[in-house]
């Protein structure tokens, strides 16, 4: 995913909490530069108190939306108006949507149409129409996890607070992505692992399971070699992964 590229923020005000935005809005600049910051609500409702004070700190501009009738969301639709405003205004390549909420689900479909890179963050409750939606889709648990780790170096239970814990699916998943990639010799460029699990699996994040990156992660599993190789345009080396071979043979000579 491109690094340099103009983002607008979308922020669903009623559906998110803000206890962690400051994480957030770190986690958006990895993805590119969030040229457009804004977040939706009812400003006159005392749920939104808490994020009246981080408006100025973050640089994130409020869009005041009354709810008109009850039962109807209209932070939802002014949002999504906004943005098919700013898609056609041609100022931005990519979007993030902050949300928990499947409503969006059309939006982030529309936007991909488009052209647009999406990136959704949300709670780990999100529905799964909406996480498949985007290009990456990143759990507000995870940037929770991150923060209390900065906090309690020493404490080396801090990250696993949330942490699921990797399953037979994930693990096929992974394998079966190795295989996609995989030249003569059964090796995959690691790079190109982590993308193409990203296209599959949109909220795959080694974070989730306790991990900074994929190499750890895919180390701490054992159904994987993995090798360095030199890398004659930098000095960092390359890592390339393979799925172990099963043994079978051996035993059947005995």
């Amino acid at each position: 995913m491109k690094t340099n590229l103009n983002l607008a923020v979308l922020i669903d005000g009623d559906n998110i909490p803000s206890a962690h935005v400051k994480e957030m809005m770190e986690e958006i600049a990895k993805y590119g530069n969030p040229t457009i910051k804004r977040i939706y609500g009812d400003w006159t409702k005392p749920n939104l108190t808490k994020w009246k004070n981080l408006l100025l700190e973050n640089a994130i501009t409020p869009i005041q939306q009354y709810a008109y009738t009850t039962g109807k969301n209209a932070t939802d639709s002014a949002m999504i108006i906004d943005a098919m405003d700013i898609l056609y205004s041609g100022k931005v390549s990519g979007f993030c949507l902050v949300s928990s909420d499947s409503d969006f689900t059309r939006l982030a479909t529309r936007l991909r149409e488009a052209g647009m890179q999406v990136i959704g963050i949300g709670e780990k409750k999100t529905p799964n129409p909406f996480i498949v939606a985007c290009d990456k889709f990143v759990y507000i648990e995870i940037l929770k996890n991150q923060e209390e780790k900065k906090d309690d170096e020493n404490n080396r239970d801090s990250d696993k607070t949330n942490v699921d814990k990797i399953t037979r699916k994930e693990i096929n998943l992974i394998s079966t992505t190795i295989s996609d990639l995989s030249d003569d010799d059964g090796w995959a460029f690691l790079g190109d692992v982590g993308s193409l699990l990203l296209k599959k699996q949109p909220n795959f994040d080694s974070r989730n399971y306790g991990f900074d990156k994929l190499t750890p992660l895919i180390k701490s599993i054992g159904n994987f070699d993995l090798e360095q190789r030199e890398n004659p345009k930098s000095k960092n080396k390359l890592i390339f992964v393979k799925n172990k071979e099963k043994h079978t043979t051996k035993s059947k000579k005995h």
